[in-house]
């Protein structure tokens, strides 16, 4: 195998735990075995493991030595810190919208408005809907490189959000960007900011109901140590 194709691997097994991670297709506390994770992909262990390592890097994976690996419960202050960063970044880019709209992005925005009311739309359907509407405004905006940027800091913060989607419909998130959009097109940098302001900080009602609900899922003593199991997170 050729160094590149080594790096093809590690970045495949990466961006496919990660994207499990993110998903909530592992559970929060999940165990996650080096062995059975490698023979599910089809890979050795090595890129198994340097990928759980960047994912520890991350906070999305928890290491513990003679015990095992561990999808990271969601850190309330993780979730915090990237929701301070998106809004820093997302409110910034509403004031710096120009006088003339980009029209072929304005398509855009409407059209993914409108896929958002779709019946049946499931969670992952509206997430993916929900990143194409934010990445499109700074795209708007001129600021549309930022979003590698804000996705990079905002793993603990996409589980949060999953975790909000389970428990509110999506419609209420879509009158949320028909506002946003509608301010955006009346030139309306104060409403438009309030309107993002509400919709981004929105997840954290329904977090705060999970976490009271389902404590598991959060971090809490930072220095706990997992007990490990034998359960497969995986089929």
């Amino acid at each position: 195998m050729t160094r590149a194709t080594r790096r093809t691997s590690r970045r495949t097994v990466y961006e496919t735990l990660r994207r499990k991670v993110l998903t909530l297709e592992y559970p929060p506390g999940s165990a996650l075995s080096e062995n059975e994770l490698a023979a599910q992909l089809g890979v050795s262990r090595t890129p198994v493991r340097e990928s759980l390592i960047l994912l520890a890097e991350e906070g999305l994976v928890q290491v513990f030595p003679q015990v095992g690996s561990f999808v990271s419960r969601v850190d309330p202050a993780r979730v915090a810190d990237a929701q301070f960063l998106r809004e820093a970044v997302e409110l910034a880019a509403l004031e710096d919208m120009p006088a003339e709209l980009d029209p072929d992005i304005v398509t855009e925005l409407r059209q993914n408005l409108r896929a958002q009311r779709r019946r049946g739309l499931d969670v992952e359907e509206f997430f993916a809907l929900d990143e194409a509407f934010h990445h499109a405004l700074l795209r708007l905006s001129g600021h549309g490189n930022a979003w590698a940027t804000v996705v990079a800091a905002k793993g603990h913060l996409d589980r949060a959000r999953r975790l909000g989607l389970q428990a509110t419909a999506p419609p209420a998130f879509t009158h949320q960007h028909v506002e946003i959009l509608d301010a955006v097109l009346a030139g309306d940098v104060s409403a438009a900011r309030a309107a993002m302001r509400t919709h981004l900080r929105a997840v954290f009602d329904d977090v705060e109901r999970i976490r009271q609900r389902s404590p598991q899922l959060f971090a809490g003593n930072r220095d706990s140590v997992p007990v490990r199991r034998n359960v497969v997170v995986w089929e």
